[in-house]
Formats: structure tokens, C-alpha cells, sequence
């Protein structure tokens, strides 16, 4: 399994810390409201990295945190007059639905930024004994960036470059600083803030500070990925790298992943130019499995342009993989039933495979193999994807009535298996309709019973305002997401 990796600029062979297992942490949101789409690409990307991991038989530990206190967050709080807990505690479950909905795992651990302030005092302590961090006059400290020799080595800038830049951008209010390039641990309070008490003045910890202590906590000194988006290169984790090396005298993460960003209609995702959309705008029109779909159909590290027309592709592409998947599960129903007959009738069941069924095996498992080794190739999604359509193509193409039992199986199980990495739901039935829905639908098998047809249009036609498509057939009615 190759990686790029960030830090070399190039693929690398990942070889972990310890064996058999994988130690990983993804930079979370700041909740301060629902989640966006530009949230939810690292969510997925990265969950399915974690899923593919197990898929190979790691053991991951995947931390991804919640920072929960900010100046959004405390923007939102004025605005609304209420505490700053108050605001981040409704958007990390408001959050997390969102994840439930695009199918992403939950973490291992979810840590929250104000419940290790401990640990970022224990920290920074360490980092002004050893010399790299100082406190200012009002409290503030800060990180000595001209301390740590490999400073830049994430985003290749140049330390020196860097301070002649920040010198020509001197910020007020950061007079207190040895040099331009320091960057903040610990900052005062201001009126109204959250603020917990330290040894240099009661404030709230920098931002970079957060990750490095709860990557620590929750995985220890050194660890083998760390991800996020491009644009938490510099300074987020650059600032890290030098926060946690330095602290703990040890390289900090082995490699380092980041996604590209996401587009709409060709433009940078912007509230200023009115196109940005939240997950939960996006789930009112799609199912959230195809907001997946969609971002697993590029490679991570390149851009994704996100529009209404590749939307609908994705929702096409998907919908051929749960039909397929669909299929296999009607013939694996009526081969279970052709098996019992045939055990009723006095009949010995057929077993094993047919020659035919043995070649068309084999030609599965070289559409796994080219599955694997498109994510072997540093998690090629969109190419393994297309060896999942191969699959479909296979299975749509040689599963019929007569099949046997095995090969049905076996085409199952590998299409669910090689989806599931991908965090794709092909049991549809595995999305429970609701209890309304399920009303509604005897409602209208009742209601033709006793030949009210117009009733019984009227309900399946309620029912497809609300997204279900039913299908009557000799088997009975069958239903689906529209």
C-alpha cells in the first residue's frame, strides 16, 4: 500500500508503527453551525480510508476531534445570548446526525477542545521550560518558531522567507511577540469570553495547541497518519509538527494526507458569492449516500467541482450499483425458496458451482484484485469504483434464475464487502422505512382489497411526493427510494 505523503512529496510504502495496526487522527469542524460540504469531504475521504484499513485487517485507532470553543463559536453565543457550550453542544449533535447520514463511522474517540485544557497547559508548560514557547507581558504565549530548526518542513516555506512576510503584516495587538512568525499557545481573556485559569493569566488556549495535546492523549507521541484538508497545511499543521516535536522530542506523524478542496460550479466554495450549501441543505434533495458517492468519485487529492448536473450523475452511478445489488438479493431469496422445494419434494438441492459459474469467480476476483490495487495505490476511489461497476456489469450479465445458490453467495457477499469500504448501503432494506410510510402502504393494499382504487392512487401518489416509488409485482409490492 502506497501513500502520498505531504511531508516527502512523493508515494510512499506504509509501513506502521506497529504492526497490524493504525494510529490516526483527522482534524474535526469548529461547531458553530451545520456542518458544509466542504466539512464533509475529509469526513468521508478519510472514514473510508479508516474502512479500508479494517477492510485489510488493521486494527485503527481513528481519533477525530470536535473544537468547541472559538471565536465563531463565541460570535454566535453573543448573538444569541447564550453561553458558548450552549451553541457548540447543539452543533456537535447536529454534526454528528449529519456523519450518521453520509454513513461515516464514529471516531474511536471524539475528543473536545474544552475538555483537555489540562493537558494544553501541561504542554505549553513544557515547551517554555525547554525554550520554545515564552510568555508575553499580558499573558499571552507564544510559540518560538526560530527554535525549532525544521519549521516549514510540512508546507516547504522557508522559515526565513516567512519572517520577512509576516514583518511586512505585523498584526496590532501582537507586540508581545520576540518575532513576527510566533504563533499563539495561550491567549488573555476578553469580556464576555469563556476562560479557564492558567499560570500566565485566565484566557483560552491558541488553536494549534488544541490537536497536538488530544493526538497525544488519544494516540500517543507519535503517530502514524495525520489528515485534513490542503488548507490545514500552514499554519495548522505545520504549528503542530513544531508544538508536539518539540514538546515530546519525537517525530510527530509519519504521514501526513490532505484532500483537495471542493469547488461549486467551478468557483471556491464562498458565503460571499452565495454558493456554499450545508450537508443538511443538500440531504433536503439527496439521499446522503449519493453526497458520498459523489466525493469518492475523484481521487481525494484532486479538486472536485460540485453541481446539481454531477449530483445527478452520482445519483445514476449509485443507483446502478443498488439495483445490481438489489437483483442479487431477489436471486438469492428464490434460490433459498427453488432449494426448499426441491428439499420438500424429496429432491437433493444442487451444490457447489458450474463450470461457467467457476470462470465467472475467477473473473470476479481479478475485479477485486484491480479494486485493491486502485486502493493500494494511494486510495484510488474513483478507479475502484469502477471495478465495483465491473462487478454489477458481471453479476447483472450471469445471475439469473438457474443459478446456484454458491454463486449467488459469493457474488453477494464480495459486492457488499468491497461497497462497504466505500460506506455504501446496498441492502436497501437496511433503510427502514418508517412507521408512517409502512401505514401508508397496507393503507393502500387495504384499499384495493376493497376495490377503492382512487383511494389507493391517492396514497401511492402521497407516497411518491415523499420519495417512495412502489412497484407492483407478481411477488407483491416492492418499493424504492425515487
Amino acid at each position: 500500500m502506497k501513500i502520498f505523503n505531504t511531508l516527502s512529496r512523493r508515494k510512499e510504502e506504509f509501513v506502521p508503527l506497529e504492526p497490524g495496526k493504525v494510529k490516526m487522527y483527522v482534524c474535526g469542524p469548529t461547531v458553530y453551525n451545520f456542518i458544509h460540504i466542504g466539512n464533509a469531504r475529509p469526513m468521508i475521504v478519510f472514514d473510508t480510508v479508516r474502512r479500508y484499513f479494517e477492510y485489510k485487517g488493521y486494527q485503527v485507532n481513528y481519533v477525530s476531534n470536535f473544537t468547541d470553543v472559538d471565536d465563531k463559536i463565541i460570535k454566535k453565543a453573543v448573538e444569541e445570548s447564550v453561553d458558548a457550550e450552549v451553541i457548540s453542544c447543539r452543533y456537535i449533535e447536529e454534526c454528528k446526525k449529519d456523519m450518521a447520514g453520509m454513513n461515516v463511522k464514529p471516531a474511536t474517540a471524539h475528543p473536545q477542545a474544552t475538555r483537555e485544557i489540562d493537558g494544553m497547559l501541561e504542554m505549553i508548560n513544557t515547551l517554555i521550560e525547554t525554550g520554545h514557547a515564552y510568555a508575553a507581558q499580558d499573558g499571552t504565549v507564544y510559540f518560538r518558531t526560530g527554535s525549532f530548526k525544521d519549521y516549514g518542513k510540512l508546507s516547504h516555506k522557508n522559515l526565513d522567507e516567512l519572517q520577512s512576510g509576516f514583518r511586512e503584516i505585523k498584526v496590532t495587538g501582537e507586540e508581545g511577540k520576540e518575532d513576527p512568525s510566533d504563533f499563539v499557545l495561550w491567549k488573555p481573556k476578553k469580556e464576555g469570553e469563556p476562560y479557564w485559569e492558567s499560570p500566565w493569566c485566565q484566557g483560552r488556549p491558541g488553536w494549534h495547541i488544541e490537536c497536538s495535546v488530544m493526538a497525544k492523549k488519544y494516540l500517543g507521541d507519535q503517530i502514524d497518519i495525520h489528515a485534513g484538508g490542503e488548507d490545514l497545511i500552514f499554519p495548522h499543521h505545520e504549528n503542530e509538527i513544531a508544538q508536539s516535536e518539540a514538546a515530546n522530542g519525537k517525530p510527530f506523524a509519519a504521514y501526513w494526507m490532505h484532500n483537495a478542496f471542493l469547488n461549486i460550479d467551478n468557483r471556491k466554495m464562498s458565503k460571499s458569492l452565495g454558493n456554499f450549501f450545508t450537508v443538511r441543505e443538500i440531504s433536503e434533495k439527496y439521499d446522503l449516500q449519493v453526497l458520498r458517492f459523489f466525493m469518492l468519485s475523484a481521487h481525494y487529492r484532486s479538486p472536485l467541482n460540485f453541481s446539481a448536473e454531477l449530483m445527478e450523475a452520482s445519483k445514476n452511478g449509485l443507483e446502478r450499483i443498488l439495483t445490481g445489488a438489489e437483483r442479487l438479493g431477489e436471486a438469492e431469496k428464490a434460490a433459498r425458496e427453488r432449494k426448499a422445494g426441491e428439499s420438500d419434494s424429496g429432491q437433493v438441492p444442487a451444490k457447489g458451482l458450474s463450470r461457467d459459474e467457476e470462470a465467472f469467480v475467477a473473473e470476479a476476483k481479478e475485479l477485486a484484485a484491480k479494486y485493491e490495487a486502485a486502493m493500494d495505490d494511494d486510495f484510488n476511489t474513483a478507479d475502484a469504483i469502477a471495478a465495483v461497476f465491473e462487478l454489477v456489469k458481471l453479476s447483472n450479465s450471469t445471475v439469473s434464475g438457474d443459478s446456484s445458490p454458491a454463486y449467488i453467495g459469493f457474488m453477494k457477499e464480495l459486492l457488499e464487502k468491497l461497497c462497504d469500504v466505500m460506506g455504501i448501503v446496498t441492502r436497501r432494506e437496511a433503510v427502514a422505512l418508517d412507521e408512517e410510510i409502512e401505514a401508508m402502504i397496507e393503507a393502500r393494499q387495504q384499499a384495493r382489497k376493497a376495490k377503492n382504487f382512487a383511494l389507493a392512487d391517492e396514497i401511492r401518489g402521497r407516497l411518491l411526493e415523499m420519495g417512495i416509488v412502489l412497484e407492483d409485482t407478481r411477488e407483491g409490492v416492492k418499493w424504492k427510494r425515487a
